[in-house]
């Protein structure tokens, strides 16, 4: 099984070690499915986590290692097509990543954006709950 995660869901996984997004990565670091990034989801990935409200509820030392890991074991999807389709442009590469990289799930909480497009070609795109049900 091939994802993606929106940012969304990693700093929520690093925000609330208990949820469903914490448990999506430990899926995920126990083998459970391929993560997928770029170039361009580490970067909105770091910017996010540098964000003074988002920093001041993360240790420093557990956000590095996690963006570290995501360099690391998930498989790099470059380049990116051009895709505009979500309804935030900022999430059409996570649309370009999940066609790319040929994902079955993009992961997200972005309600109003991209789940409720539900599906991008051969991806469907669902809710952390959701994703989460896969692995229990």
């Amino acid at each position: 099984m091939r994802a993606l995660l929106d940012t969304n869901i990693i700093v929520s996984a690093l925000i609330a070690p208990a949820g469903k997004p914490a448990a999506i990565i430990d899926a995920w670091l126990d083998g459970k499915f391929t993560l997928l990034t770029s170039a361009a989801h580490v970067d909105e990935l770091r910017a996010t986590l540098e964000r003074p409200r988002v920093a001041e509820l993360l240790k420093p030392y557990k956000a590095g290692r996690l963006v570290n890991q995501i360099r690391k074991l998930a498989e790099d999807i470059d380049p990116l097509p051009l895709v505009e389709r979500s309804p935030d442009s900022t999430d059409d590469f996570l649309l370009a990543l999940s066609e790319a990289g040929k994902a079955d799930y993009l992961v997200t909480g972005d309600k109003g954006g991209l789940l409720a497009l539900g599906r991008h070609k051969g991806t469907e795109i669902v809710s952390a709950r959701d994703f989460a049900a896969l692995f229990a």
